[in-house]
Formats: structure tokens, sequence, C-alpha cells
């Protein structure tokens, strides 16, 4: 339901920040100060934020429906 929606959400954008986290290294690019700036512009970034939210979403329920239809095939 919902609350694994935002379980997997919360994990897959803590993944994300580990991997930039070691990406950046040796860039010269502090990734601790790029991850606390605030975007000038808060209503483009909570648009974005859905964006993202709703595509994770349909990405797992897709997944989801694929699992379901081989838990099928196999009985």
């Amino acid at each position: 339901g919902a609350k694994f929606v935002h379980v997997a959400y919360c994990f897959a954008r803590y993944v994300m920040i580990e991997d930039l986290k070691k990406l950046s290294v040796g860039t010269g690019i502090p990734f601790a100060e790029a991850i606390k700036r605030r975007p000038k512009d808060m209503y483009i970034a909570k648009a974005r934020h859905r964006v993202a939210y709703n595509k994770l979403l349909q990405i797992l329920q897709r997944e989801d429906l694929v699992v379901q239809e081989y838990v099928k095939k196999v009985r």
C-alpha cells in the first residue's frame, strides 16, 4: 500500500544520495553543501518531487504486476 511505497521511495532516495556521495569524491564538489542547499523556487522543487515520486510509484506498480503474473503462471 501507500506505506510500502513511501518506504521504498525513502530507501531509493537514500541509495541515490549514497551513490552521489561516492561519485562526488575527488571532484572538488562538496557534497554536504550541495545537499543542504535549498532550491530558489520551492514550487519547482515540489513539482520535481511529485514527478519523481509518481514515476517511482508507476515503476513499483508495474513490477508488482509482473511478479503477480509470474506467480499465476507458476501455479
